[in-house]
């Protein structure tokens, strides 16, 4: 009863401003300077947030008509005035003594009813193991940079649990059921079941709590969470319990057995909605928005507009039937990644079913490709501008800027956008590529263009605290050559963390660039230069880290060209050395990447084993941890190197040690004059891999050395060959 009355006292007051939560934040974010601001509330007529920023008496009001609205006066002040900035990647909020104080009373705006945050996959491939110390900070960046729609997915399985056990499954059924940790995203969406598994008890009940945490947290602060709803996702022990259900049996085409779904037609769909959302109302209260994706890369069994009308007509009275006010909230991820089955005559069908004031769609990927502009904005449905970004969480400096810059204010101008009611981020990954969040988090207040000529210098001065020509310099050709957005749809990977091969890419390692090599370079100049002036800031060095990491990354398929030229020429000494060059490149990147946590393998396994409560448990985190990042699936898996990182750890004790074997079997070829069996090295490393998921092994979680110098030392390593090798 504890959990069901703290929740649903902050859902009584989510709307309005919660000012000692505002405080509190506030001395979260700057506990030194706390007490030089002061809040107070702002009424608004509408829907619209509103935040007011004022000086007076040598302090800094910040008013508005709630917490977000409030956190994001504070931010508007920490980066216009003090010239600060909060990101995932290194944060400077070093306030000057003395604040300054604004020439009169700013006040600001939001065009945007909701900003939308979060997509399923991001809670698998960067969230897993995150506690409530690490909730507590992104909730606070959540707030800061005006997110006031989060999807909220933590402590899920908890209701599953609650829900198929009231109608009688066992522990052991749903044991077959629930996916380890690392795969819940994909296990909500209905497309695996049971991998990785089994899920300890002692992760349910924790997450339960941490949820708990979690949307309290969020609606004090008058962040209105969304949360799952019943999609149709049934254990396959269904068919036992209740043999006369119309199931369909389905399968997403990845490596993993077939997962069941309950026809929306049988009567069971509709009582088991109703019993989930009743349930999770329960223990995590509700703010009425609902999370429901059909058909989550799986092909409905049938195109036929009247099938689909009548299929959505029922997902969304299981969730009114529970919830009278309830707004389906649904991923337009289908219509992108399915578009030879989702037609504009389908996705009418599956729309117009429910009423617009219903259901909100999230145009899931509009920064690359735009639904909205095809489907008559929805058919008149109320839909969210996105920036779909980072697939997998792989490392890779990459954006479209230009876009993030313009296309949200350009949208909401024209008048074919019919109800466009919000922005928002639904990236694979976070915390990777700050720019591109604190970019798209700026068109928040405003409703015109972001100019990017004025905008970039600023962001480069509030991230290293100091004014410098060479930073500034170095992030104009970034812009230009990495976050220019052309020709591929996210950051090209490396051929060092691709599976062994003589080609320039592998399946999941996609190496085309959207620059050429050689162009990025200048960045990297001027970011070694930039060095004196800017090392004591944390962002600056995990910049510089990032820029050689690309730079160094790049520069694997040059070296690559040239042990392939000596294997072919039969050069056995060319091939010596280039290859030991190779090889000595990934050692010089893991290296670097020691130097900054971001980058590192170990805190990503120590967190896992961190929710361990027993010996057996750690372990269980640890295999889900390992498994995600690198085979995804089990030894034949074909998702292998879809979510790779380019991480200190996992180059040396991976990608490298793959290599060394691959270039043992091509330095045997050489020697014997016998072509390679590349079919047999390719079963070999595949159970080497499998080995490697089920090892033990910790990993520093502390970061090493000192990035700057290492940078250099690379720098004067690589710099003069790279110049001449990339010309």
């Amino acid at each position: 009863m504890l959990l069901c009355s703290l929740c649903c006292k902050a859902n009584k007051s989510a709307a309005q401003l919660n000012i000692p939560s505002s405080y509190a934040l506030i001395k979260r974010v700057i506990p030194a300077a706390a007490q030089k601001f002061i809040v107070e509330p702002l009424p608004v007529n509408g829907q619209r947030d509103v935040f007011e920023v004022q000086g007076a008496n040598g302090k800094i009001i910040l008013r508005g008509n709630n917490g977000v609205a409030v956190a994001s006066a504070l931010y508007h002040y920490l980066t216009e005035y003090a010239h600060c900035q909060v990101t995932w990647n290194g944060s400077n909020l070093k306030l000057p003594a003395k604040l300054p104080m604004p020439v009169g009373k700013i006040r600001k705006s939001t065009p945007y009813q909701y900003r939308y945050y979060l997509n399923y996959c991001t809670y698998s491939y960067s969230m897993s193991w995150w506690d409530w110390k690490r909730w507590e900070k992104e909730i606070d960046w959540m707030a800061l940079h005006g997110i006031n729609m989060p999807l909220a997915i933590t402590g899920q399985e908890y209701v599953w649990d609650k829900v198929y056990k009231s109608m009688g499954f066992s522990s052991q059924d749903m044991q077959s059921f629930f996916t380890g940790p690392a795969y819940f995203g994909w296990f909500y969406m209905g497309n695996i079941d049971a991998w990785d598994g089994p899920l300890p008890q002692s992760w349910i009940t924790s997450h339960r709590d941490l949820q708990v945490k979690i949307l309290q947290r969020e609606r004090e602060l008058g962040i209105k969470p969304v949360l799952p709803a019943f999609t149709g996702h049934v254990p396959a022990s269904f068919k036992k319990h209740y043999p006369n259900a119309k199931l369909k049996q389905t399968n997403w085409n990845n490596g993993f057995a077939d997962t069941y779904i309950l026809d929306s037609e049988d009567p069971l769909f509709a009582q088991i909605g109703k019993k989930f959302i009743q349930e999770q109302t329960k223990v995590y209260g509700t703010d009425h928005l609902y999370s429901a994706d059909t058909f989550n890369e799986n092909e409905p069994p049938s195109n036929d507009p009247k099938f689909l009308s009548e299929l959505s007509a029922r997902v969304y009275d299981g969730m009114k039937g529970a919830d009278p006010k309830a707004v389906w909230v649904m991923q337009g991820w289908l219509f992108f990644s399915d578009r030879k089955f989702w037609k504009n005559e389908q996705i009418k069908a599956l729309l117009n079913a429910v009423p617009n004031d219903q259901m909100i769609v999230l145009d899931l990927n509009t920064d690359y490709e735009p639904i909205w502009k095809r489907t008559e904005a929805f058919y008149g449905k109320p839909w969210i501008w996105n920036m779909l970004h980072n697939y997998g969480g792989n490392n890779s400096l990459f954006g479209r800027i230009e876009a993030v810059a313009s296309q949200p204010a350009q949208a909401l101008a024209d008048p074919a956008s019919g109800k466009m009611v919000g922005i928002g981020l639904t990236m694979e990954a976070i915390e990777q590529t700050p720019v591109l969040y604190e970019l798209m988090t700026q068109n928040t207040w405003q409703n015109k263009p972001i100019n990017l000529d004025n905008w970039l210098p600023r962001y480069v001065f509030n991230r290293y605290g100091v004014k410098s020509k060479e930073a500034e310099e170095a992030w104009q050709i970034l812009r230009a050559t990495v976050f220019n957005g052309k020709d591929i749809r996210d950051g090209a990977e490396s051929i060092i963390t691709g599976r062994p091969t003589l080609d320039s890419a592998a399946v999941w390692t996609r190496t085309h660039l959207n620059y050429n090599r050689k162009d990025l370079l200048p960045a990297w100049d001027k970011m070694i230069a930039a060095v004196p002036q800017c090392k004591q800031s944390s962002g600056f060095n995990y910049d510089l880290v990032d820029v050689t990491r690309q730079v160094l990354a790049n520069y694997g398929r040059p070296i690559q060209l040239k042990w392939i030229k000596a294997y072919r020429d039969k050069d056995d000494k060319a091939f010596v050395k280039y290859t030991n060059d190779y090889l000595s490149l990934i050692a010089d990147m893991d290296k670097l990447l020691a130097t900054q946590k971001d980058f590192m393998l170990g805190p990503w396994i120590a967190d896992a084993r961190a929710w361990g409560t027993n010996a057996a448990e750690k372990a269980l985190y640890e295999k889900n941890a390992r498994n995600l990042i690198t085979l995804w699936g089990g030894a034949d898996s074909p998702l292998h190197e879809y979510s790779c990182r380019q991480w200190s750890g996992l180059l040396n004790d991976f990608y490298k040690v793959r290599w060394q074997k691959f270039f043992e079997l091509l330095q045997s070829s050489l020697e014997t004059g016998k072509e390679p069996d590349f079919k047999q090295f390719e079963e070999a490393i595949k159970n080497w891999e499998w080995g490697w998921v089920n090892s033990s092994k910790a990993y520093p979680a502390v970061p090493v050395g000192s990035s700057t110098l290492i940078a250099q030392q690379l720098y004067e390593k690589y710099r003069a060959n790279m110049g001449n090798d990339l010309k």
